[in-house]
């Protein structure tokens, strides 16, 4: 209990050491120690221009749930399993679909990630659209062998006589506030060292529902990672046709000049909020970019903006070393060597296991990206 406490008064330390005494009398009339909030704010994903037809405002698992019967309706040859999803999953991702299309397309698997990624690749090399849910992305790694083995190298192994394409993996991630070490994981930069893969990660409703439906589709087996705090917490207007979010194409969501900010699903609401404050306090803009993809990921865009702008940071709440931020800071350290006016930067979390009641100190929160900002700004 007194660490809570302790956890909760220092975790706003960092926003008061910004604000002037008018904001501070503000801000505590408005927080509370004892409310749990989230460590960002979310910013709705806005309508992909080239979609047209009627929207529906959904949250992040309405719209993941709306896209799965999509295809379920699309393809009489398409499955989704996994433990509790016949019931509508711990996250409710999968609510009435049973109902809807019968035991035999929407059941329940052992509790088993090796069986369910195995038993995924056996559907999908026989031509049956396999989506798979992995109840926790922490629990991903018994079925590691089986994806990383033989999902992503069967097409090159078999000679092209047969591939995994029709294998789509779905995998909460990411903090939640009170997941603790074995429920908040984000382990997308094990698979990306894969090929073979395709791993995607949405940063809200609209996305997940458009990078779900590209997986289904994609010829190539693939992961979806989906931030659970986002289940809830995103809610945009959803188009609620068939329509699809480009796997490999990175996003500009904000326009800037000074500074480079890239980073993937719930971070990337924590970089646009950076963005505000590096706008309110230092007079600079900076370019946010949401990766969309982790696998492959769009060096080409990240590149033409880093060379605009000469300075980058990159975000992330998987731990610092080896996490994809390296992959990232690599590939603009060769491509853009000659425009830098900084290092570039790193703000992750860091390299220990994820701690529950000192969550707010491991996360990559805006104020330590805010300080990172500063730093090169003056560099």
């Amino acid at each position: 209990m007194m660490l809570g406490k302790l956890s909760a008064r220092l975790r706003h330390t960092g926003k008061k050491l910004l604000l002037s005494c008018g904001e501070i009398s503000a801000y505590s009339a408005t927080h509370q120690c004892h409310v749990r909030e989230a460590h960002f704010t979310y910013f709705p994903c806005k309508k992909p221009r080239e979609i047209v037809g009627e929207t529906q405002k959904l949250n992040m698992y309405q719209a993941i749930n709306h896209g799965l019967s999509i295809a379920l309706e699309n393809d009489p040859r398409s499955v989704v399993f996994g433990e509790d999803v016949a019931f509508g999953g711990v996250f409710r991702c999968t609510m009435d679909l049973k109902k809807r299309f019968g035991a035999d397309r929407v059941f329940n698997t052992p509790l088993c990630e090796q069986g369910i990624a195995g038993f995924g690749i056996g559907l999908a090399n026989a031509g049956i659209s396999a989506i798979a849910e992995i109840q926790f992305a922490d629990y991903i790694f018994p079925a590691f062998d089986q994806l990383v083995n033989e999902a992503a190298k069967m097409r090159y192994r078999s000679g092209n006589m047969f591939d995994c394409g029709k294998l789509t993996i779905r995998a909460p991630c990411g903090a939640v506030g009170h997941g603790g070490l074995y429920h908040s994981q984000s382990p997308e930069a094990y698979f990306a060292h894969t090929p073979g893969l395709k791993i995607v990660v949405p940063r809200g409703a609209t996305h997940a529902k458009g990078l779900l439906l590209s997986c289904i589709d994609e010829p190539d087996p693939c992961i979806i990672f989906e931030p659970k705090v986002l289940y809830r917490t995103a809610v945009d207007e959803v188009p609620m046709g068939h329509y699809k979010i480009e796997i490999g194409k990175a996003e500009i969501v904000r326009s800037g000049d000074a500074v480079t900010l890239v980073g993937w699903g719930t971070q990337v609401h924590v970089l646009l909020e950076v963005a505000d404050l590096v706008q309110k306090k230092l007079g600079a803009s900076c370019e946010v970019i949401d990766l969309v993809s982790i696998l492959p990921w769009d060096a080409e865009l990240v590149c033409k903006s880093v060379k605009k702008t000469g300075r980058v940071i990159i975000a992330h709440e998987a731990p610092m070393t080896n996490g994809f931020g390296a992959e990232i800071a690599a590939t603009v350290q060769a491509e853009c060597f000659l425009y830098l006016e900084a290092p570039v930067q790193r703000v992750t979390g860091w390299d220990s296991p994820f701690p529950h009641v000192f969550e707010p100190f491991y996360l990559p929160d805006k104020w330590r990206c805010f300080a990172a900002v500063r730093d090169v700004l003056v560099y």
